[in-house]
């Protein structure tokens, strides 16, 4: 069993009955709006935003969810739908998990349309059941992402980005979201803000891991063995980057800064830095930092009894940055 099949096991019931119900919550009159929302659901990915809010209520509840944790479940997955839909238009990406994006199917005007839709579909089903608690968490978490994207692209003309800076991007960007799913799992059954904040900490640590991981795979060998030093070609600020920018020499930085402004293009100037950046330590910084947060997130999960889900939430802990792609 692979790990991810090992994680859903505590869940199985609650994901297919989620499955479901996230399907009708998508429903529309129209009849375009259906055959894409039915393609969108085909085409799922690893589902681990909803785990993250079974496993986390059934762990504070003792094993028990109710109506509020599948509508929570739903509301995050419309409202994460939404943002990846409007992030391939905003990015021209036509790819999205090997199948061919909204937009690339049906034009840019009708993804973003679609996006609007999920996004309206999200905050009604909280509104209608007057979940207007898990609607405060989700909304604070797409605010969050808004601001974390438009900080990334402000610093990223300048390359001069400090770790702190960064941690604040991927912290909006990445983290608040697995944040948010962990807060609402809590929020559906508990009423105790300790625990609620509790949680909301664990998935941000884990948010922060994940991202890091993401960079880290930049510089590593990939599915065809070899890095693939997209973000450089990007020009986007990673952690092992930063953190040989903000240590090496002057002479070796305007190299660096060079290199990734105007020959972000040329293969062999790429491999370079991925060298430079490999021999000056910018890995190792950057795992250990991920297992600081990795860490730190297991140390949240000790006040716990021991329970499957727990034990589930912990092999989501190290899935995330052992992970191969």
């Amino acid at each position: 069993m692979n790990v991810t099949s090992q994680i859903k096991q505590p869940i199985l019931k609650e994901m297919e009955l989620f499955e479901k119900k996230f399907y009708e919550s998508m429903s529309s009159q129209v009849a375009l709006l259906n055959r894409i929302t039915y393609y969108i659901v085909n085409r799922k990915g690893k589902q681990m935003r909803p785990m993250f809010v079974f496993l986390t209520a059934k762990m504070i509840s003792g094993g028990t969810v109710n109506e509020r944790t599948y509508r929570g479940a739903s509301v995050i997955e419309l409202i994460h739908t939404a943002t990846l839909v409007h992030d391939d238009v905003v990015d021209d990406s036509n790819r999205r998990r090997g199948f061919f994006s909204i937009n690339a199917l049906w034009k840019n005007k009708i993804a973003v349309l679609v996006g609007d839709y999920l996004l309206s579909k999200g905050l009604l089903l909280s509104i209608d059941n007057g979940d207007f608690d898990l609607l405060q968490i989700i909304s604070v978490a797409v605010r969050e992402m808004s601001e974390g994207e438009l900080l990334q692209i402000e610093k990223a003309r300048r390359l001069d980005i400090t770790e702190a800076i960064y941690y604040e991007i991927i912290r909006k960007k990445t983290a608040t979201l697995i944040a948010a799913c962990c807060a609402l799992g809590a929020k559906s059954v508990s009423d105790d803000t300790v625990q609620v904040e509790n949680m909301r900490k664990f998935g941000e640590l884990i948010g922060m891991a994940f991202q890091i991981k993401d960079d880290l795979f930049d510089y590593t060998e990939d599915a065809i063995g070899k890095p693939t030093g997209i973000d450089i070609k990007e020009q986007k600020m990673t952690l092992p980057l930063i953190h040989v920018l903000n240590t090496c020499s002057k002479k070796e930085k305007s190299w660096l800064i060079n290199s990734i402004k105007n020959h972000n293009k040329d293969k062999k100037r790429v491999k370079e830095v991925i060298a430079f950046v490999k021999d000056n330590n910018g890995l190792a910084y950057a795992e250990n930092k991920m297992i600081e947060f990795q860490q730190e997130a297991l140390q949240l999960l000790d006040h716990y009894p021991h329970s499957e889900f727990k034990e589930a939430l912990t092999l989501m802990v190290n899935y995330v940055i052992e992970r191969k792609k």
